[in-house]
């Protein structure tokens, strides 16, 4: 594989897992507004890494649109100060793999997540001097794909690499025009992909011989 010239992580399944604090968020919402509904880990993990239009009408089918986006923008306000609080955790040898990538690489995140949550990730996690930008779904409501280009395109970037854990990761990634790098600990699966790794030291190691 040639060597890229910056590297762009998504963030849940690949740097974190916080499904945990997810659901409690939901569930404390529904709780709050006397919606008898309990959403459970297992439910939202099959669901990482997809829009949240997707995700509100999967999750809510018996509310109207306008229903489903007013809990969803409860949900997320309420989701910032529960990641300050409760956090996630770390796949292991991130926080030090990071370091040494950033190194030799300008580091992005870029996430379907709602707009905030990887700023929250990134001070949570304390690496806010390793990450060039970071951009989420909720900031444009586009797909992976055009946000690629489009953080691409912001800093000039000419052979970037997407770094995920699912399917719909390694599709947006051939449709943005860059390689994808698949982790294999995360919540997906699929034998697209141009280089996998099964831990983030081992995806390390391999980028930093390049």
């Amino acid at each position: 594989m040639q060597k890229p010239d910056s590297l762009i992580f998504d963030m849940d399944g690949t740097l974190w897992d916080a499904v945990d604090t997810y659901a409690y968020s939901w569930n404390e919402v529904f709780r709050e507004k006397g919606i008898d509904k309990t959403i459970t880990r297992d439910t939202l993990a099959g669901m990482v890494g997809w829009e949240g239009k997707k995700v509100i009408e999967v999750l809510m089918p018996e509310f109207e649109h306008d229903k489903r986006v007013e809990i969803y923008s409860t949900v997320n306000d309420k989701r910032h100060n529960l990641i300050r609080e409760k956090g996630g955790i770390l796949y292991p040898g991130v926080k030090d793999g990071l370091k040494q990538l950033a190194e030799k690489y300008p580091l992005f995140i870029l996430s379907n997540c709602a707009k905030g949550i990887i700023r929250q990730f990134i001070d949570w996690a304390g690496i806010d001097d390793l990450i060039k930008d970071e951009l989420a779904h909720g900031v444009n409501f586009m797909p992976k794909n055009h946000n690629i280009k489009l953080l691409m395109d912001k800093h000039g970037l000419q052979q970037s690499v997407y770094i995920g854990d699912t399917a719909g990761d390694g599709e947006q990634s051939r449709m943005a025009g860059v390689p994808f790098i698949f982790v294999s600990y995360g919540f997906g699966t699929t034998h697209d992909y141009d280089v996998k790794f099964d831990d983030f030291p081992s995806l390390v190691n391999y980028f930093m011989a390049l």
